[in-house]
């Protein structure tokens, strides 16, 4: 019997490739899903997303690292070392034969538990800039894989983003024109995808409200994810559809003519895969990786960059609105797509878990 623990979560960005590896593994690979738990936390999207995927989860505390010193930083140590302890016992309850990680607050304690336990462990890192919890345990295996170049991790392989095989390699692919109906949209019209991530983008709502009018007169569509904590207007014009969250964003994306969006990992990923002309409005907080994510695109010619304090009604309507307006700008951008999109990381991933696997039974 073979068994992996996968640890990570807290955003879709770890979330989502932790499940799309989970997925290959036991599709590809033939591992039960008894052969897999997931360590991560009780509030991130893992709490509710690996439960409804049927794999078992094992939560630790979450601990986010101090940015300044404080009673809270003086006890990150023991609560670090206590998250430690616990992934320890999971590991061993498990009989862990490999940790495949995504970052996020739970992955830290577990990439020092099981190199504690001499454990392998395989890294996926999501965002151009690497987070605290994978710099840590890319000093402790030589495998390492992100979605896109990664200066901070040096010696990683850029295999892609894990993506789950309804992306990657759909049964059936569905038109643009049977999109745009799912969501009670025309079918012939160019549309318009906005979206600001599972939460939403408030600043990009209120430019985007004040723009409808515009956008709907000139023949387009528009169909804007408000986001969870953002209210969806009350009264929608005929060709607006707002939604607080989209369950089906392999539809979405299939609606969309072109994209404005944060550049969150897993978001841009897609929209390379599927070679949509993008705007991309990265996310001012951080360290700057929602920038660099979208950094290959930009440089291809495939996505046009707005910073966010850029992105206000005047600035949109005279930069990014004669974009939208020119045919063959958006041909044109969508062509320069084409290679930018991996469609094998979770298959690159998951032979790269079964090799660490194979060599940690012997």
């Amino acid at each position: 019997m073979t068994r992996v623990v996968l640890a990570g979560g807290g955003t879709a960005g770890h979330v989502n490739p932790l499940l799309a590896l989970a997925e290959e593994l036991r599709d590809q690979h033939g591992l039960e899903a008894s052969d897999l738990a997931v360590i991560g936390t009780a509030e991130g999207l893992e709490s509710t997303l690996v439960p409804a995927a049927g794999l078992p989860l094992h939560t630790i505390a979450r601990l986010p690292l101090p940015r300044r010193f404080s009673l809270r930083a003086l006890a990150f140590g023991p609560r670090f070392v206590g998250a430690v302890l616990t992934s320890w016992k999971i590991l061993g309850r498990h009989r862990a034969d490999v940790v495949a990680g995504f970052g996020g607050y739970a992955s830290a304690p577990v990439y020092v538990a099981a190199w504690l336990r001499r454990i392998p462990i395989v890294i996926h890192e999501a965002n151009a800039v690497a987070g605290f919890a994978n710099r840590l345990g890319a000093r402790f295996t030589p495998h390492v894989l992100t979605a896109f170049p990664t200066p901070s991790l040096p010696r990683a392989r850029v295999v892609g983003m894990p993506m789950a095989r309804s992306i990657t390699q759909p049964a059936e692919k569905v038109t643009a024109g049977v999109a745009r109906s799912h969501f009670g949209l025309s079918p012939r019209k160019k549309t318009l995808v906005v979206t600001g991530g599972s939460q939403g983008a408030r600043h990009i709502n209120s430019t985007i409200a004040a723009l409808v009018p515009t956008v709907l007169q000139a023949g387009w569509q528009v169909l804007h994810i408000v986001g969870a904590k953002n209210p969806v207007p009350e009264s929608m014009p005929a060709g607006y559809v707002g939604l607080p969250y989209c369950d089906r964003m392999d539809l979405a994306f299939a609606a969309a003519t072109a994209v404005i969006s944060r550049a969150g990992s897993a978001t841009v990923s897609e929209i390379q895969l599927l070679g949509i002309p993008a705007i991309f409005v990265p996310y001012p907080v951080g360290n700057g990786e929602q920038e660099k994510n979208a950094a290959d695109s930009f440089s291809a010619g495939a996505a046009v960059l707005v910073r966010d304090a850029d992105f206000t009604p005047e600035n949109v309507a005279v930069t990014v609105w004669p974009l939208l307006q020119d045919d063959a700008a958006l041909k044109r951008m969508k062509s320069q797509a084409a290679g930018l999109g991996r469609r094998d990381a979770a298959s690159q991933m998951a032979l790269t878990v079964m090799g660490n696997l194979q060599k940690g039974q012997k």
